[in-house]
């Protein structure tokens, strides 16, 4: 009697996250202007999660929620007001006519933030998590240049 195998999970997903001033997705295609932001500010500015899933074949045609969350330095949520800044969706990858069995299935999303105001001088990381798992390198992670220190007026 043939066993049936469960589906790899969330973990089997790779992830590539980039951090941009923006991303869009067209085609299926990721589209990324300004890619590889790790410092920004001081000034508040929009920014964007650029990602890549790539889904193991077992996985397709299966909705898996996501949720990328910002967190500071101390992996500590960051708030607007009283909640955390964070978005959530669902993705599901189907299999392309034509595909041969095992070939991993990608899929492009990119998520837009409004401009940020976030503390000088500290370190942020957006962390996603598929099905409430995460991996370490699941993450987009980026400094806030202090504001320039202001200079004693003459008379």
């Amino acid at each position: 009697m043939d066993e049936e195998l469960e589906p790899a999970g969330p973990r089997s997903i790779g992830v590539t996250m980039l951090l941009a001033d923006s991303a869009q997705v067209a085609d299926g295609k990721l589209y990324i202007l300004g890619g590889g932001l790790s410092i920004i500010g001081p000034r508040p500015q929009p920014v964007a999660i650029a990602l890549r899933l790539l889904m193991p074949w077992d996985r397709a045609n299966v909705p898996h929620e996501w949720l990328i969350e910002l967190l500071d330095e101390d992996g500590q949520p960051v708030m607007a007001g009283e909640r955390p800044i964070q978005v959530r969706g669902r993705v599901e990858a189907g299999r392309p006519a034509g595909a041969r069995p095992g070939t991993p299935l990608g899929v492009a999303l990119a998520i837009n933030m409004a401009a940020l105001k976030l503390e000088g001088g500290k370190r942020y990381s957006f962390q996603l998590s598929i099905q409430g798992e995460s991996r370490p390198e699941w993450q987009a992670s980026f400094s806030v240049r202090n504001a320039p220190a202001q200079q004693p007026q003459q008379t």
